[in-house]
């Protein structure tokens, strides 16, 4: 059966005419917990100049493959087994990419997450991380605030992350905040470069 995600339907747009000029002279680009693959199929279309590699548990992977043998793409490469719980054997991508992921995973993840950023993106390399954040512990919306209370009642390790721990990890990884992009539905989207 073909996974579906509204949410990604809904933010595709948005998100990739950031990622235009975010990505606009990387070469290659991995899409860490590519889920649906609906992004995926989106994106890589739409920037043609640069491979795009999904990859994401292998629980998931039979799900993202009915999008990616729907809407195939020259520059679309089929997912990669990674997990950001385990090591990863790959090379360093320009590029990074993460949709609604941190927080899904628990917090000891959303600091390997940002410890494999470090190791496999490239010296002057971008990661955009789009999702909800708080920002000085306050939630920015009331669907926000609902939507952390469910999280939380499927699994009390997961809710929406604040703006400045992760800006904290990231700093940790080498990596300057360039621009936090407003986007619909109460989201941003986080625009880093690595500076080592």
């Amino acid at each position: 059966m073909q996974p579906y995600s509204k949410a990604c339907e809904k933010n595709k747009e948005p998100i990739l005419a950031i990622l235009k000029l975010a990505f606009a002279d990387v070469a290659r680009v991995l899409e860490i917990g590519s889920g649906s693959g609906q992004h995926a199929v989106h994106f890589a279309p739409a920037l043609p100049h640069l491979i795009w590699q999904t990859s994401d548990v292998p629980v998931n992977h039979s799900g993202m493959q009915y999008w990616l043998d729907a809407f195939p793409a020259p520059n679309l490469l089929p997912p990669l087994s990674l997990d950001i719980s385990e090591s990863w054997q790959i090379t360093q991508y320009e590029g990074m990419f993460t949709a609604n992921t941190l927080h899904i995973v628990n917090p000891q993840l959303v600091e390997a997450f940002f410890e494999k950023v470090k190791r496999f993106l490239a010296p002057n390399g971008t990661l955009c991380i789009y999702g909800p954040f708080n920002y000085n512990g306050q939630f920015t919306s009331d669907s926000n605030a609902e939507f952390d209370q469910w999280l939380k009642v499927k699994n009390s390790t997961r809710g929406i992350r604040d703006f400045e721990w992760i800006c904290q990890l990231a700093a940790e990884a080498d990596l300057e905040l360039i621009t936090d992009h407003e986007m619909p539905a109460n989201n941003r989207l986080l625009e880093f470069i690595k500076r080592k």
